[in-house]
């Protein structure tokens, strides 16, 4: 999903994923996510649960500085990130601002300066992809434990973690395959190969994390209810290796990715997702959501498939699976 503010509509606005003030601090208190170490692992859990942890224009920048947080403490080896609530991270928030004015909405269609929007999109600076590729960047491993839905653009942060561990029944794919975006970290491309990404690309498909670590989008997928202790085994044995080694074995294999043009394939998806917000049928989809609301403009566009929004009760995740954790905890209180 992707979040259409009254500041990002306006082309002027080149602050809205800008560094905020409050992460100049070394040690700050988060708004979007929790930060804890337990020697040697570090967590990183998104806290925005009544949103389902989608991503709002803070949470890039506080994820990026809590990676770096977290690679400058000497006691930690290993990066875990995860969720609060019922989902991992079910993309890019636009919930709350589409009842914006309708001149908000004509100025967007009539003055959208394309240029901006490369400038934004593709500055390390601003970039919110820049932001998910401090998980790349990281040298130490950083394992994703994926529950509930990890779409959009959850799905593109997700995927640029080292080891990816989900929950049979979490839901991974990109609905904005069908409208409204384009891959932003290539991610799912690398990842998967020509055959199977181009199927993927081409029909937004829903994934059942069980399916995921079939097509090998992902390492493994288990039930939920050992998807934490899964998780904590796998950081705990990681984490008897010295964390050079890491580090080298690591920043090998992102090399080869890197060589084959994973940075040139970034900013083309950046620019492509902001020509892909602006088609005559994105704006109808912006529209929509905007006069009936975002649920109406989701059901039009999982209807056909009868997926996302549109599943039937069984091949949705579990509302019941969800994690519950406050600032200093390792383990949930489910």
């Amino acid at each position: 999903m992707r979040n259409v503010t009254k500041q990002q509509i306006s082309p002027d606005n080149t602050k809205l994923w800008s560094i905020p003030s409050h992460l100049t601090n070394p040690s700050p208190t988060y708004e979007t996510l929790l930060y804890h170490v337990s020697s040697p692992l570090a967590f990183i859990t998104f806290n925005r649960p009544k949103k389902l942890n989608t991503i709002s224009p803070l949470m890039p920048s506080e994820l990026q500085h809590s990676i770096t947080r977290a690679n400058h403490d000497d006691s930690v080896k290993i990066i875990i990130l995860r969720g609060n609530g019922t989902s991992f991270c079910a993309g890019f928030d636009f919930s709350d601002d589409l009842a914006t004015l309708p001149s908000n909405l004509r100025n967007s269609m009539e003055n959208w300066n394309p240029g901006v929007d490369m400038m934004l999109t593709t500055s390390k600076l601003t970039s919110p992809v820049a932001r998910f590729m401090s998980i790349w960047y990281s040298p130490k491993p950083v394992i994703a434990q994926i529950h509930g839905y990890c779409v959009g653009g959850g799905s593109d942060m997700a995927l640029c973690a080292d080891i990816i561990i989900a929950a049979d029944d979490a839901i991974i794919g990109t609905p904005y395959s069908r409208i409204w975006g384009a891959y932003l970290t290539g991610m799912w491309i690398h990842r998967l190969g020509l055959t199977k990404c181009k199927e993927l690309a081409l029909s937004g498909e829903a994934l059942t994390g069980k399916k995921a670590a079939e097509i090998n989008l992902i390492n493994k997928s288990v039930p939920f209810n050992e998807l934490e202790a899964e998780v904590l085994k796998t950081g705990e044995k990681l984490a008897q290796i010295p964390v050079t080694q890491l580090a080298t074995m690591k920043l090998m294999v992102n090399q080869v990715y890197e060589n084959q043009g994973l940075h040139t394939t970034q900013l083309l998806g950046c620019i492509l997702d902001g020509s892909m917000r602006h088609t005559p049928e994105a704006m109808q989809f912006v529209t929509t959501a905007t006069r009936f609301g975002v649920q109406q403009a989701v059901k039009e566009r999982d209807s056909p498939f009868q997926d996302y929004s549109q599943a039937e009760e069984k091949h949705r995740p579990n509302i019941n699976h969800k994690f519950s954790y406050q600032q200093g905890e390792v383990k949930s209180k489910l």
